[in-house]
């Protein structure tokens, strides 16, 4: 597949960076470093200038080839403070009034580059980068489909080995081993792998108790291939029939993500997402057991906008992937949790996560 056109999107910024009154903005979370140069090293930033040939990437001695592979369109600033390079660069362009990210950039640094950079506006900025994120092009759905494709097969193989007395850390463990063998560059995030009492706590850690007949397990995974992240929740029940209860929470928590799923339209209110999915559990008496949000955008970072929550503003554009994941969690009993990655198109959401919901029985 062809890369990303940096440049494009550079261009992007570029327009917004001037609509601002900004005559530059230096970037450096290191997710919107990456969009808008392809450059994965562990420290670096990026120069939006007025014209295209101020662009600049910094960084610092150890990622000089790594740079010229990655960024080969960029002109490159050897310097291990990227942040204080690139604002030197930007003066010697002739910027006075200077964007840099307020999400990223600490106090420390701000007040630092204030005080030595006197009659220069260094303007905190907000959101630009990340709207262009969230809508992919072609390169991105694809790394996310490689990867939702690459965690469901290391899922189906996880299945067939699960047993009564493995402990949650082995099987987290297997689990990430077999998303590498299966095409992974690494895992999105550490696996959630989380047994019996342990599913009713929404983040759990991995632990060395061991499954006992009749737990709930739930998994929380994901790949990450060229970038991109897969999220991807189950929920088993492990050696034994279903519970009453547990079969109970598990199809509510079925049809809530079905209605969550249904609700996903391109202008759709993020608000309205979510809340036709838990106006079903809040229906059914258990509204104070959903206490999260139902989904979120996914992309290069695991979770980014857009964000769907009962305060959530703003509405659902083509082309965007998102995670649909209610759950509900029984202090002292257990949880249940299904999520998938979907991508929304103008004619309907697609899931790029393709593993059954139904409730099944393992080990």
């Amino acid at each position: 597949m062809l890369g990303p056109d940096y440049a494009a999107r550079r261009e992007q910024v570029r327009a917004v960076v001037a609509d601002r009154q900004l005559h530059a903005l230096v970037v450096t979370n290191p997710a919107n470093v990456r969009y808008l140069s392809g450059f994965t090293g562990s420290n670096g930033a990026v120069l939006i200038g007025a014209r295209a040939q101020d662009d600049r990437l910094a960084s610092d001695f150890r990622y000089i080839t790594q740079a010229g592979q990655e960024s080969p369109g960029l002109q490159l600033l050897v310097e291990r403070s990227v942040l204080s390079g690139l604002v030197g660069a930007a003066l010697g362009l002739g910027s006075v009034r200077l964007g840099i990210e307020g999400q990223h950039v600490t106090v420390s640094n701000y007040d630092a580059l204030r005080s030595d950079n006197p009659g220069v506006a260094i303007v905190v900025t907000d959101g630009v980068v990340e709207p262009f994120r969230q809508i992919k092009d072609d390169y991105e759905l694809a790394a996310l489909a490689q990867a939702c494709q690459v965690s469901d097969l290391a899922l189906a193989a996880l299945v067939s080995e699960i047993r009564v007395g493995m402990t949650e850390r082995d099987i987290a463990r297997r689990l990430e081993w077999l998303l590498i063998e299966c095409g992974a560059d690494k895992v999105s995030f550490e696996s959630i792998v989380a047994a019996g009492p342990h599913s009713a706590i929404p983040h759990h850690t991995p632990t060395d108790r061991a499954l006992e007949a009749g737990d709930l397990l739930k998994i929380d995974f994901g790949a990450l291939v060229h970038g991109y992240h897969a999220d991807e929740t189950r929920t088993f029940v492990v050696g034994a029939q279903p519970e009453p209860w547990q079969r109970e929470i598990y199809n509510l928590v079925e049809a809530a993500q079905s209605a969550g799923i249904a609700a996903l339209a391109v202008g759709a209110s993020l608000a309205a997402v979510d809340s036709a999915a838990r106006s079903l559990i809040s229906s059914a008496g258990y509204g104070a057991e959903f206490g999260h949000g139902l989904g979120h955008g996914v992309g290069l970072d695991i979770h980014e906008a857009p964000m769907f929550a009962q305060s959530a503003t703003g509405i659902l554009a083509a082309r965007t992937p998102v995670t649909v994941e209610p759950g509900i969690y029984l202090p002292g009993r257990g949880g249940v949790r299904i999520e998938d990655t979907l991508v929304v198109y103008v004619d309907g959401p697609v899931s790029l996560t393709t593993t059954t919901r139904e409730l099944r029985i393992v080990g």
